[in-house]
């Protein structure tokens, strides 16, 4: 039976790490990888995090199986990190999952079984794995445009314009904040005209939110979020627990499925058979740790305040990036990197100029130019900028 098999193509940024480790050159430095790293390039452990497993190793008395859906007061804890009150509690079917990942997996299986017809559209580009999975599914997908790689902005006439040809019964992938690989995000303005053309065409918006905290902070990185739940009858939303507590290995994430009150007992109930038939119960420690930390005033506020100097860490380096390249280019070309947000910006290279930046200069990024702005310090973004511009982007 195994001989079978087929190879599978390589996980192209896992390969990109395998490769920065066999590198044996001093100085080399590391934008591939998606983690947040200080400026000693260590990802460290928040400090509300380690307060909130002191405080679990000290009281927690069992480790027995938590249902199906998980603990209802992360689930809850959750929904109004996300939707601050954007949406009545009673419509909010949810189960915690193996990290945002597996949200996403869940609710494309949902959509599988709510309406096997039906077109999933995805940002060009999106986050690999959303086509991955899609196409491992066996469901349709289709890209509507996003990137503008002139400007390295968003696309907006680009994407209404493809988004017209939406049906009813389709569904919309949409970043929260964020956006997985560009950096560039849309205005509140072009939410709400987002949300309007989802109201006539009668699509289902599914938003996947993995960075909340990272752009402009926790509550205008919610707002296109809250904006579409308030207006629309049905959202979908998976959400990750990974980036702004820090806490990637532990698997920590979250499906949400907005819809009528009257049917919200039957999404809950499908939610909680698609958890089982894949892993049963969800973990547990992560999600009990956020749920610690949004439940405790004195954590919470803590958390808040590191998660701010994350933000404003990611913030600085692009701002000083930006200002490196202006300097050094006597151009104004390189300005998107300070408007874009999170950790992510694509500077819109060639394969072979970011074949160049690695091979000639040990800097490693995504073949795309994705880079992670969180890889960079202080004194790693002058040799980035020189980089830049001595391959010809």
């Amino acid at each position: 039976m195994l001989n079978a098999l087929k190879p599978q193509p390589a996980d192209k940024i896992l390969q990109l790490i395998g490769q920065f480790k066999a590198d044996e050159r001093s100085g080399k430095i590391d934008l591939g990888v998606g983690v947040y790293k200080d400026p000693t390039g260590l990802t460290p452990v928040m400090r509300a995090v380690k307060a909130a497993e002191h405080r679990l190793w000290q009281t927690q008395d069992t480790k027995t199986y938590t249902g199906l859906a998980g603990e209802p007061a992360f689930n809850a804890a959750m929904a109004d990190l996300i939707f601050g009150g954007a949406a009545h509690a009673p419509r909010i079917a949810s189960v915690a999952t193996p990290g945002g990942t597996g949200a996403i997996r869940q609710a494309f299986e949902l959509i599988r079984m709510a309406a096997p017809g039906a077109t999933v559209w995805v940002s060009d580009p999106t986050w690999p794995n959303h086509t991955s999975i899609l196409t491992y599914l066996g469901m349709t997908w289709k890209p509507y445009r996003y990137f503008d790689g002139e400007t390295r902005g968003v696309d907006f006439a680009g994407m209404m314009e493809d988004l017209k040809a939406v049906k009813a019964g389709d569904v919309v992938l949409l970043h929260g904040c964020c956006h997985n690989p560009t950096g560039a995000n849309l205005t509140l303005p072009e939410w709400a005209e987002v949300a309007a053309l989802l109201e006539r065409t009668g699509a289902t918006p599914f938003i996947d939110i993995a960075y909340q905290g990272f752009g402009d902070g926790l509550e205008a990185d919610a707002a296109g979020t809250r904006l579409i739940a308030e207006r629309l009858p049905e959202v979908l939303i998976a959400a990750s627990c990974s980036k702004n507590f820090g806490i990637y290995r532990e698997r920590t994430g979250v499906l949400m499925a907005l819809g009528a009150e009257a049917g919200r007992d039957v999404t809950q109930a499908n939610l909680n058979f698609l958890n089982r038939q894949n892993y049963s119960f969800p973990p547990d420690h992560g999600a009990r740790v956020v749920t610690t930390i949004l439940t405790d005033a004195a954590l919470r506020a803590d958390w808040m305040a590191e998660l701010e100097e994350v933000r404003q860490t990611m913030l600085s380096l692009r701002e000083q990036l930006a200002n490196e390249l202006r300097t050094l280019s006597g151009s104004d070309r390189f300005g998107f990197i300070a408007q874009h947000r999170g950790m992510f910006s694509r500077l819109g290279a060639t394969p072979e100029q970011v074949e160049r930046l690695k091979s000639e200069h040990a800097i490693y990024m995504v073949g795309d130019s994705r880079l992670n702005i969180a890889g960079l310090n202080r004194t790693t973004v002058p040799i980035l900028a020189r980089a830049i511009l001595a391959v010809g982007i």
